[in-house]
């Protein structure tokens, strides 16, 4: 007699572990926005003037512990008659608490799409490792696995036809979403202590990162809760996450925590903080960036103006709410002015 496997943990719609160990990311929520987290398939060819493909980002140097190869995503501008020099190369991590997510989903393609058309940079995606089957750091060694990658292309040592025709390798910025904004931070910071030649990392772009302690914040008490950032959401992603005996005041998440190495010490790009006004944790990212402000780091600061976590991730808000909509476009905007300052 085969025994039912039972659930032992789960994220409301997102996630389920079952007391076999196994985990389970089908969706269960509300059907009518399922559409969202759909994967969608890559088209070389032009559509609304991106391309995007897959590739296999794997180097002798980036050889994941589990013999595993690194993938990314890449979204290609269709070039324009102003494009008259190579593309800025964007690192982006994606969001999911370390656990849920992967940058094929539609709500990252409708996003990044336009981030690619509008700042005219190549977007370069990579599917990390998620959590609870793999614990962090290994979703920072995936991230900065993807810079090598860049390193190895732009040296010769790999290929990659639109990297090497289009490609400034001497603008490559990092830009994540929720706790792909860990990533921003983790990555910058160990990139400050290799040699990175022939390649330069231009600037850093945490949008609405997972910084936190372990006791609540007083935004977590008082802002509203997003269909994109519960407090449910946020407690169990990090415990599945975070290494075995962690909490929230880990480097990984508290990054301006006294457990965490100094700031000051830190061989930083320029950074820029965006944030959104309702946020969940808004208390603990402007604790980040009064941080990295008093260790003396290049660090701008946008916020969105009335909007929660990760607001622009949702189609239907964008799509719908002319306020949402804008607040994306001026989000982009910021971004954009970062990428051609530096």
């Amino acid at each position: 007699m085969v025994q039912e496997k039972k659930v032992a943990d789960e994220v409301s719609g997102w996630l389920r572990i079952y007391d076999d160990g196994s985990v389970d990311r089908t969706w269960t929520g509300p059907p009518e926005v399922e559409f969202m987290i759909e994967p969608v398939a890559p088209h070389e060819q032009f559509i609304e003037g991106v391309a995007t493909r897959d590739v296999t980002t794997t180097t002798t140097t980036t050889t994941k512990n589990d013999g595993s190869i690194h993938r990314a995503r890449l979204y290609l501008p269709e070039k324009t008659p102003k494009d008259n020099k190579k593309l800025p190369i964007l690192i982006h991590f994606h969001g999911g608490g370390f656990c849920i997510s992967e940058p094929n989903w539609f709500m990252y393609y409708h996003v990044y799409t336009q981030f690619a058309r509008s700042t005219r940079s190549i977007c370069v995606s990579p599917f990390l490792r998620r959590a609870p089957e793999h614990r962090l750091p290994a979703a920072f060694e995936d991230g900065f696995a993807t810079l090598q990658w860049l390193q190895s292309v732009a040296k010769g040592d790999a290929r990659d036809p639109w990297l090497e025709e289009h490609g400034d390798f001497n603008k490559i910025f990092l830009i994540g979403d929720s706790s792909g904004g860990n990533l921003v931070h983790e990555v910058a910071a160990r990139a400050g202590s290799v040699d990175l030649s022939p390649i330069q990392l231009a600037g850093a772009i945490p949008i609405h990162p997972g910084f936190v302690r372990s006791d609540r914040s007083r935004s977590e008490i008082e802002m509203p809760q997003s269909p994109f950032l519960t407090l449910d959401m946020l407690d169990k992603f990090l415990s599945l996450a975070l290494p075995t005996g962690s909490n929230k005041d880990h480097p990984f998440t508290c990054p301006m925590g006294a457990g965490a190495p100094p700031l000051d010490g830190l061989n930083l790009p320029p950074f820029l903080l965006c944030l959104a006004e309702k946020d969940l944790l808004w208390d603990t990212e402007m604790e980040y960036y009064e941080a990295m402000k008093k260790a003396n780091k290049e660090v701008e600061l946008f916020v969105s103006k009335g909007m929660t976590h990760s607001f622009y991730l949702n189609k239907i808000a964008v799509d719908v709410d002319p306020t949402v909509g804008s607040q994306m476009d001026a989000l982009i905007g910021r971004v954009k002015e970062f990428i051609e300052k530096h």
